[in-house]
């Protein structure tokens, strides 16, 4: 049968967009979005798996990936396909397995600090042996020691910098999260499991937008790299951003992606194998 999503609708603008969030979020992780987004893109924000209301899929590893891939896909298939899709960092991950495999259900691709995975398999197999340790420490030590070791990485330094309020409310959603559906969630949905599309890009269709912190320099070279590969792409660094932009620079990360849905595109033949890239970086 599969995983079901759960999801919230908020929005009343004439873009549908697909919302997946990050490791530890959940479709509320987006809300703070709404005031900016709200007029001009209905946004369906998703629980993944072992987040918010959606229990992890019935099966593990990769087949526990390809699992939710699926899962969102029927969602796309049920808000009537075409819709616009949306992901950051481990959701990201999961909209270009979607994009991927079903490209005639959606209209364009937003990857916020995304891979397209690990390319070799003794790269893939030391992720899985460094998540099955992070599992282990998560079932042992409990919810709240693990956020606190997950806030202190530095790839969160920006989120740092937040205000007191925000980083608080951000604290209280992660910690909202289960130490059962944390560990699945590593399990079932982590890099390791990830297929490896690089293989893949070339043949992705979708006009995509890359987003990154500049400060993230693991991701935005990862994205250099993905522009290099795919038919149809633009790409933006925020400048003093690390792993999140939507939360670092929201005003800026909306205009970014509705910039990007509003701007009209035609597919034509010329396009096919062409890169549109839009470098605004200040690198």
């Amino acid at each position: 049968m599969g995983v079901t999503l759960a999801y919230d609708i908020w929005g009343d603008g004439p873009h549908t967009l697909l919302a997946l969030h990050g490791f530890t979020g959940s479709g509320a992780s987006f809300e703070h979005l709404r005031p900016l987004l709200g007029r001009s893109v209905r946004v369906v924000a998703v629980d993944l798996p072992g987040h918010g209301r959606t229990p992890l899929p019935e099966k593990a590893g990769r087949d526990g990936f390809l699992e939710t891939v699926d899962a969102v896909v029927q969602l796309a298939h049920e808000l009537g396909g075409h819709v616009d899709l949306l992901g950051y960092s481990q959701g990201a991950r999961v909209a270009l397995g979607a994009a991927v495999g079903a490209p005639e259900c959606f209209g364009r691709l937003i990857m916020e600090s995304g891979s397209p995975g690990l390319h070799r398999r003794q790269e893939r197999a030391e992720r899985r042996e460094a998540d099955a340790k992070l599992v282990d420490f998560i079932r042992a030590k409990g919810v709240d020691a693990f956020v606190e070791r997950w806030e202190a990485l530095p790839l969160f330094d920006g989120l740092r910098r937040l205000p007191e309020p925000e980083q608080a409310a951000l604290r209280e959603r992660r910690k909202a999260c289960t130490a059962q559906g944390l560990a699945g969630a590593l399990e079932t949905l982590g890099l390791g499991v990830q297929p490896d599309y690089w293989p893949a890009l070339h043949r992705q269709r979708l006009p995509t937008l890359l987003l990154t912190g500049e400060q993230d320099v693991k991701f935005t070279n990862l994205a250099r790299r993905m522009a290099a590969e795919l038919p149809v792409v633009w790409r933006h660094a925020f400048a003093g951003v690390t792993h999140a932009p939507h939360l670092e620079a929201p005003e800026e990360y909306v205009r970014e992606v509705l910039s990007f849905l509003q701007t009209p595109w035609y597919e034509a033949p010329q396009f096919e194998h062409a890169i549109l890239a839009r470098e605004a970086t200040h690198s």
